[in-house]
């Protein structure tokens, strides 16, 4: 009897052992599913984290960005899409054909810590300032999406943070928001030509990327996503471009073929009075404040990344 006993304790420990390897190496793909980032504390559910394809830092962030003048920026095109910041009186412009093959560029502009982001699945150029809780915080791309759109990293804490959501999601600095930035969307050649002596991103990355090449035209024609998303808002299109602005905490969405036919717009976001402008020549909107002009940071987005993130906002009609 006690031999019996013996042998099905052996048996027991064994497949007790088998057990914890399996979990183990449960835990083991999972962690590599999620690029070794932690989502203990996620504020989403983890389910809903995907990988994206490349893994971390896949797609490389440009952290050291060399310039050229306007007119050494032979590669781009008139009309191709910069992404253009202002600080004091310097302007950059970051071509998209840059920006879709990297994402992130950490830069500084006059002492101010920013990056430039791009999420080519959502269509999204956003600027952030890096200066967070009095921290300089340098982000990578993890190679996770949600809800389609790029999940920036910071390299400080491995913290992830959604693009779009403008704020951690993970980590030690989970439920901390992102200061966005006003910036311009606009033509390559309208930039150019108002900022003649002006910065541009160069294409000497120190990586081997072919800038002339767009990677999502395809994703651009089609009239669907590419990853799964929160679809609650079917009053527009998927893909139809919009302005988002967000006012006190309070979202609004304008259809950017609107704006084109009827701008300028003034319009109220929890009593905040706002002039939304579109410049036809340049290809760019403008968000600001009614009274003093004073430029309003917006979001040019898809409207199933903006309805996705902002379930609750507000669809401006004509």
């Amino acid at each position: 009897m006690s031999r019996i006993i013996g042998v099905i304790n052996m048996k027991g420990d064994y497949l007790l052992c088998a057990v914890v390897a399996v979990s183990i190496a449960a835990l083991s793909i999972r962690a590599i599913a999620q690029n070794g980032f932690d989502l203990s504390n996620s504020l989403v559910p983890r389910d809903e984290i995907l990988p994206g394809g490349p893994g971390r830092d896949g797609i490389p962030a440009i952290d050291h960005p060399q310039f050229v003048r306007s007119n050494e920026a032979n590669f781009l095109r008139d009309e191709d899409r910069v992404i253009a910041v202002k600080i004091d009186k310097e302007t950059r412009a970051y071509p998209l054909r840059i920006l879709a093959w990297h994402e992130i560029v950490n830069d500084e502009i006059s002492k101010h810590a920013i990056a430039v982001t791009y999420c080519p699945l959502c269509g999204t150029g956003m600027v952030f300032d890096r200066t967070v809780a009095r921290k300089t915080l340098s982000f990578g791309v993890s190679g996770l999406l949600y809800q389609s759109n790029l999940l920036m990293y910071d390299r400080e804490t491995n913290s992830l943070s959604p693009q779009v959501a403008m704020k951690a999601i993970s980590g030690p600095m989970a439920d901390t928001e992102l200061r966005l930035l006003p910036s311009e969307h606009m033509k390559w050649a309208a930039w150019r030509d108002a900022h003649p002596d002006g910065k541009v991103l160069s294409a000497n990355t120190g990586y081997a990327r072919d800038y002339g090449h767009d990677a999502y035209v395809d994703y651009v024609r089609s009239s669907e996503t590419m990853f799964p998303i929160h679809w609650t808002r079917s009053e527009l299109d998927k893909k139809e471009w919009v302005v988002g602005v967000i006012v006190n905490q309070q979202a609004k969405a304008y259809p950017l073929e609107l704006l084109k036919k009827n701008a300028p717009i003034e319009d109220k976001i929890d009593n905040e009075r706002i002039r939304i402008g579109y410049d036809a020549g340049a290809s760019k909107p403008e968000v600001t404040r009614a009274d003093n002009g004073e430029p309003i940071p917006f979001t040019m987005v898809y409207w199933f990344a903006w309805q996705a993130f902002y379930p609750k906002t507000e669809l401006f009609r004509h």
